[in-house]
C-alpha cells in the first residue's frame, strides 16, 4: 500500500500529509496518538481515525489492527515517530508516519473537523491547550 510514497528515514517511512490522506481514503488508518486534551478543537477528518495516546501506547497497541497499513500521526510529526518506531519494534509492518503532524496537514488545506466551542492558547498551534476557566 505504501509503495511509491513517502521518504524513509531509518527503518521509518514518512508521508507528506497529502499522500497520507489519499491513503486513508483508501485503507490506512489514521492513528492519532495525541494526548487526550490535545484533541478536542482539532481532529483530522477522516473515514477511519482511532485514538491511542502515545503515553498509553505500550498499554494498548495489541487492540491496533495488525493486518492493515496504518499512519500514525501527532500535532508536529515528533510523537508519532517514536509511537511508529515502538510498532515496528512490537511486529507490525504496515507502518508509516505522518510528516509534520497535524500543522502540516491543516497547512496543506486537507479535511479537519473542529469544534469551535474549545477555548484554546498556547504559543504553538501544536501545543495548543483549552484554556482553565477561573
Amino acid at each position: 500500500m505504501f509503495k511509491n510514497k513517502g521518504f524513509k528515514s531509518g527503518q521509518l517511512l514518512n508521508l507528506i500529509p497529502r499522500d497520507a490522506y489519499i491513503l486513508c481514503q483508501e485503507e490506512a488508518i489514521l492513528i492519532d496518538v495525541r494526548e487526550d486534551f490535545m484533541i478536542g478543537y482539532k481532529r483530522f477528518d477522516v473515514k477511519q481515525t482511532l485514538y491511542c495516546p502515545v503515553g498509553k501506547i505500550k498499554e494498548h497497541y495489541k487492540n491496533l489492527p495488525d493486518d492493515l497499513p496504518l499512519v500514525i500521526a501527532d500535532a508536529s510529526g515528533i510523537h508519532s515517530k517514536e509511537a511508529a518506531l515502538f510498532l515496528i519494534e512490537k511486529g507490525f509492518k504496515n507502518i508509516s508516519n505522518l510528516a509534520g503532524g497535524l500543522v502540516e496537514w491543516e497547512r496543506d488545506g486537507l479535511p479537519l473537523k473542529k469544534d469551535e466551542s474549545e477555548q484554546l492558547n498556547g504559543a504553538c498551534p501544536c501545543q495548543l491547550r483549552p484554556k482553565k476557566n477561573k
